[in-house]
């Protein structure tokens, strides 16, 4: 972990709070030196389990958890899982040894906003972090698709519930053509020259869509069209 990159112009606007989860005590403090180096963050705990993590949230109500993958007890997928069921939870940022590893797809069905590699250098930690505090999954469309294909084409048909594919009643031919399209790895601005409209009228067609089936993000709507069945894994 290098030295943390050049503080940021200071602002008036209250610092967002982060919670560290690993075991590894050394991990932890590298963490805290990279984002307490920064004036818009600040680090409000630490946490060495999963269990520890989701009491901590409790406790600290943080805007964002670092969570640590790998963990004895409770572990990070666990301890996500747990976290983005909860209204108004924090978001949660996986923290890896190895670059999306084979907890990748069951993180992203539990809710995680994207993933960090522990030996990122800083200035990619702090542009990660900020990034996911916007809101912003940082994963990719493209490498989304190949994660969720991966993991669903091991899946059988019969699994996908069907209480799923009704929903899919609920989205307008547009919508369904949409969240086809994200699903199979397409941008906003892909969708958009597909389809001979403007990225705005994808943006609120993919809005739509995450209401009307109550899903987080666009992640989720990846899994969702593909377990669902409106996207089969090789289309």
């Amino acid at each position: 972990m290098t030295a943390p990159a050049p503080r940021p112009t200071p602002s008036s606007a209250p610092s967002s709070r982060v919670l560290i989860c690993d075991d590894q005590e050394l991990i932890r403090m590298g963490l805290r030196m990279v984002v307490d180096s920064q004036p818009d963050l600040t680090v409000v705990g630490e946490a060495a389990d999963g269990e520890a993590a989701v009491a901590s949230v409790a406790a600290l109500e943080p805007d964002l958890v670092l969570m640590d993958v790998r963990m004895p007890g409770l572990d990070g997928l666990a301890a996500t899982e747990i976290l983005c069921a909860r209204p108004h939870g924090p978001r949660v940022l996986l923290v890896t040894t190895f670059d999306l590893d084979e907890y990748a797809y069951a993180a992203l069905r539990a809710g995680a906003s994207g993933f960090l590699v522990k030996d990122a250098p800083a200035e990619e930690i702090l542009v990660t972090v900020r990034a996911v505090l916007r809101g912003e999954i940082m994963v990719a469309p493209s490498l989304t698709r190949r994660l969720v294909e991966r993991f669903v084409r091991h899946t059988p048909a019969s699994m996908s519930a069907p209480a799923q594919r009704g929903r899919l009643a609920a989205l307008t031919e547009r919508e369904r053509e949409v969240l086809a399209l994200v699903a199979r790895g397409l941008a906003n601005g892909e969708i958009a020259d597909r389809l001979f409209v403007g990225e705005t009228t994808v943006k609120t067609h993919l809005g739509r869509i995450l209401t009307k089936l109550g899903l987080r993000d666009r992640i989720h709507a990846v899994i969702f069209a593909y377990e669902s069945g409106l996207v089969r894994a090789g289309d």
